[in-house]
């Protein structure tokens, strides 16, 4: 296709991203900047998922730290992810591009259950397939779902917009000597702890073959940027596709 580098795409957006400012709940104008990024990267021609983090109205994680159960936990920051799938797949139809939400916890009513199947025939016919709730199962990240789809989905990257523009040594947010790090390996995330995904996530990216880039979602035009082949943010890939 005319434009883009990659056929086929998972974009992993945190939940906090679309609190705004505030980080929680929903900011209706981040919301929107958010749809039309996404559909700017979707009009390359590029057949495009999304995973979006609950963060924002629920973390599993810091529940479950200070004493709730996990599992229950977790499956509360599942049914968070729904929400925000579907607040952005409303807005996605609201930017003209048909969009169609997935759960991996059956609520028919709701969104359609998550099927490889039917979801490659969805991404084929040119809607933005949002894929919520997570794995379906408690003890697993959104960022180790956004692995698991793109291999299942045959996606050939998996682009992470979060609140920096790319890899660093250590956090740039407090530490005034983090370098940013352009290239890396799947190995050498783990080894060295760098901050890009869970572990769980990276193993599964590395088994697959699959790309990771980590781009800044402030900046406009950053994922339809990377989808055409820009040289934005940091990438995680085999030492033999450096």
């Amino acid at each position: 296709m005319a434009g883009a580098r990659f056929s086929r795409a998972i974009v992993k957006v945190s939940g906090e991203a679309l609190g705004g400012g505030g980080g929680f709940g929903i900011d209706p104008g981040m919301l929107g900047y958010v749809a039309r990024e996404l559909a700017k990267a979707q009009a390359l021609g590029v057949e495009l998922g999304v995973v979006l983090g609950g963060g924002n109205i629920f973390r599993g994680v810091s529940q479950a730290a200070s004493g709730m159960d996990r599992v229950g936990a977790d499956y509360m920051g599942m049914l968070a992810t729904v929400i925000n799938s579907l607040a952005l797949a409303d807005a996605l139809r609201r930017e003209g591009v048909g969009a169609v939400v997935m759960s991996a916890i059956p609520m028919p009513q709701v969104a359609e259950g998550y099927v490889r199947t039917k979801a490659l025939e969805h991404l084929r016919q040119g809607k933005v397939v949002v894929l919520a709730a997570g794995t379906g199962n408690p003890f697993f990240t959104t960022d180790t779902a956004a692995a698991l789809r793109a291999l299942e989905l045959g996606a050939e990257v998996l682009v992470k917009a979060t609140k920096v523009d790319g890899i660093y040594t250590s956090d740039p947010e407090t530490d005034p000597d983090a370098t940013l790090i352009k290239r890396t390996t799947y190995r050498e995330v783990l080894a060295r702890g760098l901050k890009v995904m869970d572990a769980a996530a990276i193993s599964l990216a590395e088994e697959g073959a699959l790309k990771v880039v980590v781009v800044n979602l402030s900046q406009e035009d950053s994922i339809r940027g990377v989808l055409a082949g820009e040289d934005l943010g940091s990438w995680v890939e085999a030492s033999d596709d450096r």
